[in-house]
This record gives C-alpha cells, structure tokens and sequence, in this order.
C-alpha cells in the first residue's frame, strides 16, 4: 500500500494524518514505504509509537510478514513489564533486550524501531552511557581475570557460581563464564595465564561449550552504572532529593555497598547529571508515527502514575522520585518530537484536505461459518464473488499449514461449484503482490483482514470466518538436555546445611557442610553429617554415593538415627522386607501384562517423518527422547504404560499426537480423556488442525453437543468409523464401546477421582495408555520411577520464555487493585479465580468497583454449555479482561494475552493445582505474574504454609517434576500398590527404598531369593595416603565441590567417569592433580567392586586388600599371583592380601594398583 509522497512526512517539523487506518494496514504501509525507499537508496528510519504494548508486540510480529528480507532491520525497545515504583526489577532478558536494541541505535541509518507509547515516555540513561560502560574483548588480549571480576561488578554483572542468565559471570580459575546482555547465549573464556586463549559459546542448562568466537562485546550488566564515580553521584543527588537517609535505607545502603537493589530502575535519574529519552538514539532523519490521541493517552498515564507515586510514598526508608523525574511530560516530549516528521494515524475517517489521507483500506466485517445453515460458508461467498468481479485478488490466511489444507480442503470443492477458480498456494507476502492468482491461500501471523483498494487485493484472516475459534499458537522451542528423573530426588542439588540426608550404614543424619582434615600426612575432604546426642560421622568424599536426600516426608520431622545401635539397622530390614513384598507384586503385575500381550503397532517411518515435519517446531532434546521412548514402547508387544511429565506449555501434547498417528496409522482407535469440558474442546481444535491432511476423523463428545449429537457419534466409534475420540470422564462409562481401540491419552490425571483411575487400572492390562500431567501426584511419581510405569521427563522451555513471577501475599484490595492495574496498562488480561460459586458475582462487582477500568465477566462450572463456551470465547478475543472464574480454567484455553493471575484463597488449594493454575499465564514472551492471597501465617494450616512457600520457591520454568518431589516430602511418599500416605518409604528415605526393590527385584527375577542381610552395594574402602579431592583454590564453593563428589563417586564405569573429566575441563579449566587423583581412586574403586575388594589401604611402602565373603576372585588366580610374586605378595588370613611393594611416587603406585585390579578381575 505505497502512499503517495504528499502523504509521507518529510523535513523538519512536517506533520501529516493518517486515516482508516489498523494496526495491520499501519505494518502492511510502513513496510511498502521503507521497502520503496530501499529502492531509491534512501535512507529510511521509522519510530513507531504504538498505543499500548500489545500493539507494539502485535507490530513486531506483523511487520517482518510484509518485508522478510529486511526483517533483521525491525527491533522493538520492549517495556520493563513492571509498574512505576515497583518493589522489583524487570526480568533480566527484558534488559537485555533493551540494552541491545540501543547501542545499536546511535549506528542504525535505517531501520524500524516500535516502541509502546508509555514505554518511550520514561527517562533513560544517557545515550553515550553504553559505549562507554562497554567492554570488547578478543582471542588473544592480555587482561587478568581478576580486573575483569571488578570491571563486570561495576558494569552491573552479578557474580555467581554457575552462569544461567543474562547479567551473570563466574570465574574458577583459568575459566571465566559470562552471560553478556544482548547475547542469546553465554561465553566461556579460557586464560593461558593472563591471555584470552578461547571464546566459547556454551549451554547454560548442561554447561559444555561448543561453537567458538574470536571477539565479543559486552554491554552493561544494567540499565545505569555501578561505578565509584556513579555511586557518589547517585548519594550526592539522593541528599539533595530526600535529605539524609534514615538507617536502615536499603536502597542507599545497597547502592553504597555496590548491590542492586529491587526496584532501581526508578531511581535511575540519580545516576546521572542528565537523562536522555529514547527520541535522543534515534537517528536525525527519523519519521515518526504515532496515534492521534498520544496527548491524551500520555496525560493518562502521568495521572495513574502521579496515584500511584501517592499511594506509595508512605515510607521513609523508601522515599520515591516524584513522577517529573523518571517520566517525559507532555510538553517536554512534544518538544523532542517537533523537529521530527510525524505522522498521525487513527482508526476513524478524517476529512481530507492537504496533508490529511484516509487509507484505501475496507473494514471487513465477520465471514462466520454457519454449519447449522444449508451453506455453511454461504457468508464468505456473497463477500468474494462480487470482489473477484470488480477485478480483486483474494488471499485466505490461515494461522498454520494445518489449517491451511483443512480450508484448502473445505473450499475447493465450493469455490469450484461456484465458478470461483482454483485456490493457489502462496508462500509470502511478495507473492501477494506479484504472483498470478484470482484466489490464493497462505499462512500468515495477521489476526485483521485487510482491503487493498488501490491495489486490489483482499486478505481474509481465518479469524473472520471463525471468530469464536480459538487460535492455538506453537512456540519454536531451543534443544536442551535429557533429564534424568531419579537425579532430581536423589542428587544433593538442593542441600542446605542442617538439611536431612540418609547413609546407607548409618542412617539418617543431618548434614553440616564439608570439612578437610589431616589424614596420614595429606590433606582429605569429609562430609561431615550430625546424628542423635551430638555425634558426628565424617564421610569421605570418595564414598558419597552411600548418602542421599532424604525425601520421604517432611525435613523437620525426618528421624534422626543414633550412631552405633541396631535401630537403623532393623528399620532397614524391615523396609528391605516391604521392598521384597511390593517387588513380588510388581513383577506379578509386569507377568500379568506380559501374559495378555498388547499390540505391536506398524511402523512406516516415512508416513510418520511425513506428519512429524508438518510440526513446524524444532523439537527439544526432550521431545526427541519422549518420540522414541514412545515409538519404541509402541512397536513391542507389550502394552505401553508411560507417563510424560512436562511442564505447561512445554510441548507434551505433540508427544501425544504422534503416538495418537501411529495408532491410528496402525488400524487402532484412540480415546483422549481429559478432565473438562474446555480442555477437550481445546484438545479437539488442536488434533482437528494438525492431522489436517490426513485420512483420520476426530470427534469430540462433551456437552457442548446435543444429545442427538453424541449418540450419533458413540454409534460411529463403536463401528470404528472414529478414529480419534476426545471427551471426559464420560468416555470410561460402560455404555461407551470402541470397535477396535488401541491408545488411551490421559491429560492430568490427577483431576481423576479414584473410581476413574480404577477404571483405567482395568485397562492398562492389555491397552497401550499414555499419561500426560504437569505435576505428577506423588503415587504417580512413585510408580514411574520404580519402574512400574516408564517415564518420560520434557523439563526444556520453549525460547523467549520468561519464567513466572510469584508472589504470596495477605490479601487485600491494594494487592488486588495493583495486580489488575499492572496486566490492564500493559494491554493485557487476568484471570481472577476465586473458588465459591455463591459468592462468584459479588466478587466480581468487588472488582468493578475496585477497577472501574476493568471489563469483568465470570466463568464458572455450572453455566449453560453455550454460555460458558461463549464467556470464554469473548475472553480468549479481548472484549474482556478480567476474568472472574472457578478452577474450570485450570486446564482451559491457552490464552498468550493473559500473563496474569489472582489466586484468592491459594491455601486452600494442593501444590499440584497451584502448579496448573499458575501455568494458565506465561504463555508468551511477557513476564507474567502470579499473586497467592491468603490469610494470615496464623489463620493456615502448617501444611499450606509449606505448599505456598514449595510453589513460590520453585518459581523457574520446568518446575513441575521439582514441585512433585516437595509434594513427597509435604504429604510423606505414598505406598507403590496402596493408598497409604506414610511408611516404610518415610523410615528409610525414598532413595534407599527405590534400591531396596531395585535389588529385590534383581534378585526375584534371577530366581533368588532377596538377601535382607546383605548391605546394598558392595562398598570399597580405599585408602592410597595421597591427596584426593577438589582443591578450595580451584572451585571455591562448597555447595558445587559437594555436587562434583557426588557425580565422581556415582559414576557406574570408567566411560562416566572419562565424560565427567571432559566435562569439568571445559567447565573449569585443567584439573589439579589431587582431582586427577580423585577420579584414579575411584576408577580403582570401580575395578575393586569386581573382584569383591572390601578395604583397600596402601602406602609408600606396601599394605593390604581386603576380601568379602564370600570373595569375587577366583581362588586359583590369587594361589597364582602370590606364587610367581613372592615377593610383592603374602596372604593374610583367609581374606587379607599383603603388599609388600615400595612406592616412588603416587603415579606408580596407582598404575600399579590398576593392573593388580584387571589382572585378578573375572
């Protein structure tokens, strides 16, 4: 849509208005005129000020549709995504962003920059403050790493142990990790003394490195500096604001000691003699385009600011910046645009007259489908028949490939009976403009339809022809690591001091951090661990694997064991007892569902990577994982029972729709039970789209069908004319009958009651059954990793995830009135739940009263089925913002726009659906917020209190598999066969209980019987009196040393043990020799387990190897050895080996020892 040049403003101080105009006519205009003036060679830069930030989201996403090869020119400067005067900072990618976006600015001859109208209104740092407060660095420079730890500090990077997000670095040693803002990944530098050998990017979820660099640029770590020179400025115009701070200030006390306070970011004016606006990065021949009510607009928000500034200025200890000095008033930043050539634009038609235009664009109304009609699609004709004869081109845009063939589909046959034309498939936006074509289809990101007068083109959105559809928007998703769900109970991860841990001899005790002692003349590390009447057991770092969390019920109630009785000892085989009984009961169950043999599925590996590309997502590490995991599952004749853990919005569903192909694929129906109504109409829209173009009928029963409706369609499924069939609970009654059913999909199954989960236990014997939960019950979590039920774990966010902020608050109107207003100002939506149908309509009146700017509707379970479907279909296209409604959205619709949500009552849920509840927001790339109102510490059970602090701790993405763990701790581990809350499980731990069974099952299938006496493993004690540790000097954080210990000593075979050593070389640098040592001593503990070595001690000069009974050697070769070695050997007693050897060096004797261990190995 080129404008003519008497309508683009140009030289100083030129305004125009623009009329008829949307957000996507403003992005489809923008883009032709920059693109026209690329042609000329001009240089062309736009500022775009939009009225809010989901209009400047929804410019950045449709801009880059009409011009794709300059996408890389369009940059969004995005908002704080927090209110003025908050308490906390912005998520730190969101300053990321921002910092990259305007130190390209100042170089940026052309371009288009958008930003949100009360995003441009708030004072920055100056616009020479990023150059010079950053830092390049190249292969090869000479700096050391130490000036570099002061010059990150100053440049506002925060000093950590392991580098995960923006901001932070971490120096061990020659290896110094740093995530620099404005990067997508982090960098690991590597030093040769005070030399930059290697830049390397590196994955902060596993830590390797890979892909190297010869420079980086670093930008500062904040959005004002942190140095001495700033620090003073900073007090010097503090007291000159608020006179003297009281003691204590925590922000002057932070900001004097170097810290970052939360919340800063509206003091940032007292960094600085003098603040810019964004007006002052931008380029001198900018155009500017903003709304036609941007005064009024501007003046409403320097009102709810100057409230706010009001409501908040109460406490001395946190005085605030009047609103004059963090914001732009009205004249000041009209004075900045008025140089500028502007444009204003506004939906309305103008008067036209010199300067003033009203777009050649239709409003296009709704094109409804109307099944219930005799032409459906009667609606979309009479609009395009008469267009395409008055000589326009027609484009349908549908949201997906999906739908894009499910239209194609639905509309060739139409538009052929109709004398319409063949429908042509377009890939872009150029083809729009130039290819041949009456009536086109393609996919395409605009939510409006737009009416191209002057060019004769027409696009219709899939929107306008289902407007009560709701979208269901995939995210690209980054790989990530497989995730090992026994590590996240048993690792020491978490371990705090005082913390309770389980050893497998001693019982539990409490651990109390590490210590290094003297021993024999070298320096030994210890774990040190309290037990009952203040004794202390120091365990040696190389035996770690003997001690694990305690995970079986509360911290503060675990037991605490006395050192040197038999009370563990008779605890543990009364467990091992239990772990016989329930070992035997398992296997039965796997005998029996061997017995009855399910169906091994066909696999056409090319029909299925034929539906697997039509997911247009590069899948995680994890998704790849669960695809095998559950084609290997399918294959095989015994009937799959797996469960997929991931968190909400992580990609389980396309786990489900590729196991739901295969079945179909392979002649067998599939059921998919979901807990509601919503849920299942959710689920059906996203299988209808994505098997588009496949043979598969889906249906649906809930009660959004009539009875006639659902009787017809129980009739086809029985015949087997279903393919697929999504419904509730209703779908497990008996009068449900499937013709040939193979799958069963079960979506949260926590929501099942006991009677359903029975029911679905009577299937699982010969039925494949697919569980999908975010937050697994404890009982589930319990069977999946015994191995009753296999488990497959996707913990990888998709990219530009923000994780949820938590808060748990007393509840209040001001807490309530701040949650909304924060979501509304930045154009968005909040769910309001509050549990009580009685009083569900006057808590919404509450609300519009306490927010007469809100637009309130309610949504509960009892509603008519059409009236619910309707109240959420208005919710989900933003004629609402509130939503006020029961847990019936636990699992609902995805709704991006929504990225907040008030919990009132939050101790009066379980953590598993607070888990659920907070994951209906943060569905985008927006922070989003989640409020916990509860009463009073003393008006909650202790049991809520430890829910409510478990779900605000655990507030990173992939936190649900966690949560299930603190739910073990919180409601005890559940018994594996019975519905028992406490037990056996609670006694020992949950970690030594799982390898109880695990050996009694190993035993059982042998045809042994269990040994209760005998210890778990078979634990070598070697003592070589040389230093085998992690050196302080080389990791100086105890917390990490712990954990390295824990994985050298758990490692199972010297091919572990060689990964952890790659590892931990790329991670912290050339390892010391007494970490060499370490691993040598536990690769000759791993050798001495193969030939029943019980204690290992040698010295310099000879010493001793002890046997258990009954030894793995075999005797003839020991007779052997001590026989052409005389020398070296003499046999002690009926277990004991005598070494009579003298030692040069550490070296020798390990290699020695080595050989000793392969020569006498079986």
């Amino acid at each position: 849509m080129h404008l003519e040049t008497a309508y683009i403003p140009n030289g100083t101080g030129d305004r125009k208005r623009w009329g008829k105009i949307t957000t996507t006519s403003l992005a489809c205009a923008i883009a032709d005129n920059f693109l026209k003036s690329q042609e000329k060679n001009e240089s062309s830069f736009w500022l775009i000020v939009a009225p809010n930030t989901s209009d400047a989201y929804r410019l950045y996403s449709e801009l880059p549709f009409f011009m794709p090869e300059h996408a890389e020119q369009i940059s969004l400067f995005p908002d704080w995504e927090i209110l003025p005067y908050d308490s906390f900072s912005p998520h730190e990618d969101i300053i990321s962003e921002r910092l990259s976006t305007l130190s390209k600015l100042p170089t940026q001859k052309e371009g288009i920059l958008i930003v949100a109208m009360t995003t441009l209104c708030h004072k920055l740092s100056p616009s020479s403050f990023i150059s010079a407060n950053s830092l390049e660095l190249a292969v090869g420079d000479i700096v050391e790493p130490e000036s570099l730890r002061h010059k990150f500090s100053k440049a506002g990077y925060r000093n950590v142990d392991n580098v995960y997000e923006h901001g932070e670095f971490a120096i061990r040693g020659s290896i110094l990790d740093v995530f620099p803002m404005g990067m997508n990944t982090p960098v690991r530098l590597e030093f040769f003394d005070n030399e930059i050998e290697t830049l390397r990017l590196f994955d902060p979820e596993s830590q390797r490195s890979g892909e190297t660099l010869q420079e980086i640029k670093l930008l500062p770590g904040r959005e004002f500096p942190l140095t001495d020179s700033s620090i003073r400025t900073f007090k010097a115009q503090w007291l000159e604001e608020f006179g003297k701070p009281p003691s204590p200030c925590q922000i002057y006390d932070d900001i004097d000691n170097g810290l970052v306070p939360g919340g800063i970011e509206y003091y940032i004016p007292l960094f600085f003699d003098e603040t810019s606006s964004l007006i002052d990065y931008i380029p001198e021949h900018s155009k500017v385009v903003m709304p036609v009510n941007f005064n009024e607009l501007l003046n409403q928000f320097y009102k709810d600011t100057e409230k706010r500034y009001d409501d908040y200025n109460i406490d001395r200890r946190r005085p605030l910046l009047p609103p004059s000095k963090i914001l732009l008033r009205e004249h000041e930043l009209n004075e900045q645009i008025a140089d500028f050539p502007a444009a204003q634009f506004t939906q309305d038609e103008i008067e036209e007259k010199a300067g003033r235009i009203n777009f050649s664009t239709s409003a296009q109304s709704k094109l409804e489908v109307n099944y219930k009609a005799a032409q459906p699609w009667q609606a979309l004709l009479d609009f395009v028949t008469p267009r395409i004869q008055s000589g326009f081109k027609v484009v349908l845009m549908s949201e997906s490939p999906g739908r894009r063939e499910f239209l194609n589909e639905k509309l060739r046959p139409i538009f052929k009976k109709h004398n319409i034309g063949e429908i042509k498939v377009l890939d872009g936006w150029p083809d729009v403009q130039t290819a041949d074509y009456t009536i086109a289809i393609m996919v395409g990101p605009l939510v409006h339809g737009l009416s191209l007068d002057q060019d004769k083109i027409c696009v219709i959105c899939e929107h306008q022809l289902f407007s009560d559809r709701v979208a269901q928007t995939r995210r690209r998703s980054t790989n990530g690591q497989q995730i090992n769900p026994d590590h996240i109970i048993r690792d020491l991860t978490e371990l705090r001091i005082g913390a309770p841990v389980v050893h497998i001899d001693h019982g539990v005790g409490r651990y109390e951090g590490l210590q290094t002692m003297d021993l024999g003349g070298q320096p030994q590390e210890f774990c040190t661990l309290a037990y009952a009447n203040d004794t202390k057991l120091y365990v040696p770092v190389s035996s770690l694997h003997c001690i694990a969390r305690y995970t079986g019920g509360d911290e503060e109630t675990a037991p605490l064991h006395k050192l040197g009785n038999d009370r563990w000892s008779n605890e543990r085989k009364k467990a091992a007892e239990k772990a016989k009984d329930v070992a035997a009961e398992l296997l039965q169950i796997y005998a029996n569902r061997a017995i009855q043999s399910g169906f091994a599925y066909p696999f056409d590996q090319e029909s299925y990577d034929s539906f697997a590309q039509e997911f247009p997502f590069e899948p995680t590490m994890d998704q790849e994982s669960a695809f095998q995991s559950v084609i290997h599952d399918m294959i095989r004749k015994q009937p799959m029972d797996r469960l997929i853990c991931g968190d909400v919005g992580f990609g389980k569903t396309e786990v489900a729709m590729r196991a739901a192909f295969i079945a179909a694929h392979g002649g067998k129906q599939v059921a998919l039970l979901v807990p509601t109504t919503l849920l299942a109409q959710q689920h059906y829209e996203s299988l209808r789209d994505r098997f588009a173009q496949w043979p598969v009928r889906i249906e649906v029963i809930s009660r959004f069908k009539t009875a006639k409706e659902q009787n017809a369609i129980l009739e086809d499924a029985a015949q087997g004319k279903i393919d697929i069939l999504v419904g509730t609970h209703k779908l497990l009654q008996p009068s449900v009958k499937f013709a040939n059913l193979g799958l069963i999909i079960v979506d949260e199954e926590h929501r099942f009651g006991v009677k359903h989960k029975e029911a679905l236990k009577k299937m699982r014997a010969n039925l494949d059954v697919m569980t999908m939960t975010a937050t697994p019950i404890p009982r589930t979590l319990n069977m999946s990793l015994a191995g009753m039920r296999d488990i497959s774990i996707i913990a990888t966010p998709p990219s530009k995830r923000l994780a949820v902020k938590t808060f748990v608050r007393e509840s209040s109107n001001a807490i309530r009135k701040e949650a909304i207003l924060r979501e509304l100002l930045r154009g968005g939506q909040v769910f309001y739940l509050h549990n009580e149908i009685k009083s569900i309509f006057s808590t919404a009146e509450q609300i519009s009263q306490l927010v007469p700017e809100a637009k309130v509707i309610v949504a509960h379970g009892q509603m008519r089925e059409r009236e619910l479907e309707k109240v959420m279909s208005d919710f989900y296209h933003q004629r609402f913002n509130v939503l006020v409604c029961t847990t019936i959205v636990e699992t609902g619709i995805d709704i991006p726009t929504a990225n907040t949500i008030i919990i009132d009552r939050a101790d009066h849920f379980g953590l598993a659906q607070l888990h659920q509840l907070r994951g209906r927001v943060g569905r985008s790339h927006h922070q989003a917020y989640a409020y916990l109102l509860a009463p009073p510490v003393k008006g909650m059970t202790k049991d809520a209190v430890k829910r409510l602090e478990a779900i605000q701790e655990a507030d990173t993405l992939g936190a649900g598999f966690t949560l299930a763990s603190h739910d073990l701790e919180i409601r005890g581990a559940g018994e594996l066969l019975g519905d028992e809350q406490s037990g056996h499980i609670q006694t020992v731990g949950y970690s030594m209980f799982m390898d109880m069974l695990n050996r009694a099952i190993k035993a059982i299938k042998k045809g042994e019987i269990p040994n209760l006496d005998q210890p778990l493993d078979v634990l070598s004690e070697i003592n070589l009196h040389i230093p085998a540790v992690i050196p302080e000097t080389y990791i100086p954080d105890p917390q990490t040393r712990l954990i390295l210990y824990k994985r050298v000593a758990s490692a199972q075979t010297t091919d572990e043990l060689d990964e952890l050593k790659i590892e931990f070389i790329d991670r912290f640098g050339t390892l010391p020799q007494p970490f060499i040592n370490l691993f040598e001593v536990t690769t000759i503990k791993l050798l001495a387990q193969t030939i029943g070595a019980r204690k290992i001690d040698i010295s310099d000069k000879g010493g001793r190897i002890e046997f258990n009974t009954p030894p793995l050697i075999d005797p003839m070769k020991l007779i052997k050895l001590i026989q052409t070695r005389m020398t070296e050997f003499k046999l002690r007693g009926s277990d004991t080996l005598g070494i009579i050897k003298h030692f040069k060096s550490a070296e020798e004797k390990l290699e020695w020892l080595k050989a000793l261990m392969l020569e006498l190995a079986p």
